[in-house]
């Protein structure tokens, strides 16, 4: 579930605590969830330290001396610093640090994936390859969306794409399609300049809203123990039952697998 915002917030709160820190001990419960080497995993982070950590569409990079670790958390993964070693059933990675304190990846669904590559490979040896531009880049205009949008499938469907612009998930392509007054199954070839215009900077207003609270805390997601996001309390569409612009019941369709909310009312109704 976590989506640009939450991942942005989850890098923002780990920065405080881990830069600098070097790791002397890596243990893993879940191997599958390494998509490298288990060894080289294991073995190359020992005594490395934690230079920086950045963030790329809904991915996390842990920058350390040599290496890079890349985390997906998918639909429920979190980390959790603290000074508690032990595992549960639902901790499958724990890096210990220098100060005898603990990064613990929580994933009770274990769908999360980590990669360690070098630093000259980031975008070579990972998805990071494919990742398309987020609404903020100055790359994401009318113009280069416009070529990406010519297929003859939904627009929530194409947004949901993070090949072509990464960063919004299920939460958020909602909001951003009502904001535009879009229905989530136009055909994204049909969508107009003004559409795609007032996507992308639907796109920017509610993410930039979003990480200014936090993101948001639905379901399962925490950006770590003890934080959380307040953004679901701004959600105009998603999760909800009656439109807070117009009053209308809010419908709610499968698109591509994912449970959708839109008004009827604001973004009109398609007949196929």
């Amino acid at each position: 579930m976590p989506e640009l915002p939450e991942v942005e917030t989850v890098k923002n709160v780990l920065k405080k605590d881990l830069i600098n820190l070097k790791i002397t001990n890596v243990l893993i419960n879940y191997p599958n969830m390494i998509k490298t080497s288990v060894s080289e995993f294991k073995n190359n982070l020992i005594d490395e330290i934690i230079l920086d950590i950045k963030r790329y569409g809904k991915w996390l990079v842990f920058e350390t001396t040599n290496f890079c670790l890349v985390s997906h958390l998918r639909m429920e993964g979190k980390y959790y610093y603290t000074d508690d070693s032990k595992f549960d059933k639902h901790i499958h990675v724990i890096i210990e640090f220098n100060n005898h304190k603990y990064l613990k990846y929580k994933d009770t669904r274990k769908f999360g994936v980590m990669y360690l590559v070098k630093k000259d490979k980031l975008f070579i040896d990972t998805p990071l390859n494919k990742l398309g531009p987020e609404p903020f880049s100055n790359k994401v205009n009318v113009s280069y969306l416009k070529e990406k949008f010519k297929v003859n499938k939904p627009i929530k469907t194409v947004l949901l794409d993070q090949e072509i612009m990464s960063g919004l998930g299920n939460i958020y392509d909602d909001e951003v399609l009502f904001k535009s007054r879009i229905h989530p199954l136009k055909k994204a070839k049909l969508l107009t300049d003004l559409e795609i215009n007032n996507i992308i900077e639907s796109s920017r207003i509610i993410l930039s809203d979003a990480i200014k609270l936090g993101g948001a805390t639905i379901r399962s997601y925490t950006s770590s123990l003890g934080v959380n996001g307040s953004y679901q309390d701004k959600l105009l569409v998603h999760t909800k039952e009656i439109c807070k612009v117009c009053n209308k019941q809010i419908k709610v369709i499968k698109v591509g697998g994912r449970s959708t909310y839109y008004c009827p009312n604001c973004q009109g109704e398609i007949n196929e």
